[in-house]
C-alpha cells in the first residue's frame, strides 16, 4: 500500500482539520529526498573527473572489450580475436552501447562512455536512497550519507572501470522493488544482477528470501530473472563454451601470486601497507555486522514488531556477509575490487539501520537519539575521513589509492601507442599485464585474456588441480569448450623489467607502486 493509499484509508475517519494535516505531512514525506538522485549523479560526475587519468590495467580491459564491441562488433580484447574474460558482461553492454553514442562526437570514446556509465550509477544511487528512505522512514541525511559511503570508498574508486558501481547500483535498487513487493521488477534487477558478476546470485537469493512479498511471489520473480539473464548465458555457453567467463579460472591460477595471503586474510594484507585506507573501507563494514547482529536479536526478542521494513534491507547486509564467506572458499586472490560487494552492502545496511532507529527514537524522547546519532555519526566520520584519503591522493589522481600495476595509466598509454606503430600488424606477447596496453596499441597483443587458446591450457591446469567440488563444476561449466584450439603463437615479446630503460625497443615508464620500470620489446626465435 503506497503513502497515499494509505492516507486516504485513515483520512476516512478523521476529522476534516486532522484529514489535510495528514495530507500535508503525507506530502510532505514523498517529496523527502527527491534531490538524492542529482546529488549521487553529481558526486559521481565530479569523482570520475578526478579519477580518469589513474584507471587501472584491469579496467582498461573493460573498456578495450568495450571499444572492441562498439567498433568491430566482436566480444574480445583484441579485434580478430574472441575471448571470454570480460568478467561482467553488462558492464561490457552498457559501455559499448554508450561508445556507439559517442560515435555521433566522431571516433569512438570508451573513457567518456565510462563517465557516463560512472554519473548513471550514481543517480540510481541515489534514486535508491531515495526510496528506501521513504519505505524504512530514513532521515534524508542517511540516505545522503549511504550514497556518500559507496562513491568515496578508496577501494571503490581504484578499481572505477570495472563493474564497482554497478554493483552497489543494481544491489540497491534489486532491494527497492523488495522492500517495495515489486516481484517483476525485481526479477529484472535480479537478472541484471547476475549478468554484472554471475557471483551476485547469492545477494538475489538471500533478498528474495527475506523479503515477503517476493517470498510469496517467487515464480514470476524467479521467471522474470531467467528470462532476462538466460539469453547472455545460453549464448556464451554454446559460443564459448563456458558461462562462467574464463576470469575465475584464471584469477583461481593467479592466487598464488598473493601468498601466503588468501581473500579471507587479504584485509590484512592491504592494512600493511595501506592502514587508513583499509580502516575507512572496512569499518563501515565492521558496523553493518554490529548492526545486523542487533537487529537478529530486536527479531528474536519480545520487539519483533520494531523496524518491520528493516528486515528486506538486513537481507542486503546478510547477502554481503555470505558473499565474503563464499570468496573465502573459492580459491582466488586478494584482488581488491573483489571486497568491493561487502564493504558497499554490509556499510549501506549499517547506514538504514542506525538512521531507522534514529527516525523511531525520534519519536520518544530527545535523550533516545543519543545512541542512534552517535551510531550515524561515527559512520559519517568514515566516510569523511575516506574522502580525505581520496584528497591526499591528490587531484586529479595521478594513480589510484589501491594500486599495483608496473606502469601508470598515462605511461601504459605512451607504450602502447608507440608498440602499435612499431609492431605494424605483428603480434606480441603481454608482459602480464594487458587492458591497457592492448586499448592503446590496437594489435593482437597475446595472453590468457585475449587469446583462448592460452586460456584453454590455463582452463585444463585449473580443472586438473582443484579440489574435486570445483573440478567437478569447472568440467560441467566447460563442456562445450572447444579442446582443439591451439595457443597463438607471437611474432615478439615484451617484457617488463624494474630500472631504467637501456637499448633500442625500449620504454621507461613510472609506477607510484613499483617505482622507475621499462618495457623491452625482443623478436621471438
Amino acid at each position: 500500500m503506497s503513502i497515499g493509499q494509505m492516507t486516504d484509508s485513515a483520512s476516512m475517519a478523521l476529522p476534516r482539520g486532522e484529514q489535510v494535516q495528514l495530507e500535508a505531512d503525507a506530502k510532505q514525506v514523498d517529496a523527502r529526498g527527491r534531490w538524492l538522485p542529482v546529488f549521487g549523479a553529481v558526486l559521481a560526475a565530479a569523482l570520475f573527473l578526478v579519477v580518469r587519468g589513474s584507471l587501472t590495467d584491469d579496467g582498461y580491459i573493460t573498456l578495450a572489450y568495450a571499444k572492441n564491441l562498439a567498433v568491430h562488433g566482436e566480444w574480445g580484447i583484441i579485434p580478430g580475436s574472441p575471448a571470454n574474460s570480460a568478467t561482467s558482461p553488462l558492464n561490457v553492454l552498457l559501455l559499448a552501447a554508450l561508445t556507439l553514442v559517442t560515435r555521433v562526437a566522431g571516433g569512438p570514446h570508451p573513457v567518456v562512455a565510462l563517465g557516463i556509465l560512472t554519473v548513471l550509477c550514481g543517480g540510481a544511487l541515489g534514486w535508491a536512497w531515495q526510496r528506501i528512505g521513504r519505505k524504512v522512514a530514513l532521515p534524508t541525511a542517511a540516505g545522503a550519507l549511504g550514497v556518500v559511503l559507496v562513491l568515496v570508498n578508496p577501494f571503490v574508486l581504484s578499481a572505477i572501470g570495472l563493474e564497482v558501481l554497478l554493483i552497489p547500483a543494481v544491489l540497491l535498487v534489486l532491494t527497492v522493488f523488495a522492500l517495495e513487493g515489486r516481484p517483476i521488477l525485481f526479477g529484472v534487477t535480479a537478472g541484471l544482477a547476475v549478468l554484472t558478476r554471475l557471483d551476485l546470485v547469492v545477494f538475489v537469493v538471500v533478498i528474495a528470501l527475506g523479503a515477503p512479498a517476493i517470498r510469496r511471489r517467487l515464480l514470476p520473480a524467479a521467471g522474470f530473472a531467467v528470462l532476462t539473464a538466460a539469453p547472455w548465458f545460453v549464448f556464451s555457453w554454446l559460443a564459448f563454451g563456458s558461462f562462467v567467463p574464463d576470469t575465475l579460472a584464471i584469477k583461481q591460477a593467479q592466487a598464488g601470486l598473493f601468498a601466503p595471503w588468501t581473500y579471507r586474510t587479504g584485509p590484512v594484507m592491504y592494512y600493511n601497507v595501506y592502514p587508513v585506507t583499509v580502516l575507512v573501507t572496512f569499518l563501515p563494514a565492521v558496523l553493518g555486522v554490529v548492526a545486523l547482529a542487533g537487529w537478529a536479536v530486536a527479531r528474536i526478542s519480545l520487539r519483533r514488531r520494531e523496524f518491520p521494513a528493516l528486515g528486506t534491507v538486513a537481507a542486503l547486509g546478510a547477502g554481503g556477509v555470505l558473499y565474503f564467506v563464499a570468496y573465502s572458499f573459492i580459491g582466488v586472490g586478494p584482488f581488491h575490487w573483489y571486497y568491493v560487494a561487502p564493504t558497499t552492502t554490509v556499510g549501506s545496511f549499517a547506514v538504514a539501520a542506525f538512521g531507522a532507529w534514529l527516525g523511531r527514537a525520534r519519536e520518544r524522547t530527545a535523550l533516545r537519539t543519543v545512541p542512534p546519532l552517535l551510531a550515524l555519526g561515527l559512520t559519517g566520520l568514515l566516510a569523511l575521513s575516506a574522502a580525505a584519503v581520496d584528497v591526499a591522493q591528490g587531484i586529479p589522481w595521478k594513480s589510484p589509492v589501491v594500486f599495483g600495476n608496473w606502469a601508470s595509466a598515462p605511461d601504459y598509454a605512451r607504450v602502447g601507442t608507440a608498440l602499435g606503430a612499431r609492431l605494424d600488424g605483428a603480434s606480441v606477447a603481454s608482459p602480464g599485464e594487458i587492458g591497457t596496453l592492448a586499448y592503446f596499441c590496437e594489435c593482437a597483443i597475446i595472453d590468457e585474456f585475449s587469446d583462448r587458446g592460452h586460456a584453454k591450457e590455463l582452463i585444463e591446469r585449473r580443472i586438473a588441480t582443484a579440489n574435486p567440488l570445483m573440478s567437478f563444476a569447472l568440467r560441467v561449466n566447460y563442456h562445450w569448450l572447444d579442446r582443439s584450439i591451439t595457443p597463438r603463437e607471437p611474432d615478439y615479446r615484451l617484457n617488463y623489467g624494474s630500472g631504467p630503460a637501456t637499448g633500442p625497443d625500449s620504454w621507461p615508464v613510472q609506477s607510484a607502486a613499483r617505482g622507475a620500470g621499462h618495457f623491452t620489446l625482443t623478436r621471438e626465435p
